[in-house]
């Protein structure tokens, strides 16, 4: 089961990405996976060009199962291929791979299952971070994403999310628009010049 789609998404930089994200849970993810030391926006467009690279027609889905049975090294060309889906294409074409691979043996090979019928905001956290890529904070924020803009909200899922929960522009869960966007990295600069203080 898909999560409602939003709208209209403000995470990638073109529309087609913005498009494939809000109705393809596999590529929603893989967009939080590649959220890592480059711009969010660029990780969250990557895997609609990753799409683009593999033949899936317009309006279609990517495929965790035909990701998860690629040659690594064909994989890694569609990662490596000027524009780069991501500064470390190697480790993050191995990643993308090993997430698919578990979205084929513990979750019928559809991404939105991890999220699917899930009954409180805690498993869904626990469920997120056990994925491959997925850290107990990216798990927290991914879920604060789809409750904030996917209407996935089990009992408790604000307290399972922590601070990404909460009202506010503290993360990726709270982008809806180009102001909206500002205002995140605003807040993530300066909870890392906190940080640098504090070391």
């Amino acid at each position: 089961m898909a999560p409602q789609a939003p709208q209209a998404l403000h995470l990638g930089s073109t529309d087609a990405a913005n498009a494939l994200l809000a109705h393809d849970p596999l590529a929603l993810l893989l967009g939080m996976q590649l959220d890592q030391q480059i711009p969010m926006e660029k990780a969250f467009t990557s895997p609609s060009v990753l799409a683009e690279r593999m033949g899936v027609p317009a309006g279609g889905r990517l495929d965790a199962a035909a990701i998860a049975a690629l040659p690594p090294e064909t994989l890694l060309e569609h990662f490596r291929t000027p524009p780069a889906l991501h500064r470390f294409p190697g480790s993050m074409a191995t990643r993308t791979q090993q997430l698919c691979q578990a979205l084929v043996d513990d979750w019928g090979g559809d991404a939105a299952n991890v999220w699917a019928g899930v009954d409180s905001g805690r498993e869904l956290v626990r469920r997120i971070g056990s994925l491959p890529g997925f850290g107990d904070q990216k798990a927290r924020i991914f879920a604060a994403l789809l409750a904030k803009q996917f209407g996935v909200t089990p009992e408790g899922w604000q307290e399972a999310t922590g601070d990404y929960g909460q009202p506010g522009h503290r993360s990726i869960a709270d982008v809806v628009d180009d102001a909206s966007r500002v205002k995140v990295r605003e807040f993530k600069k300066a909870k890392k010049a906190e940080a640098k203080q504090q070391a």
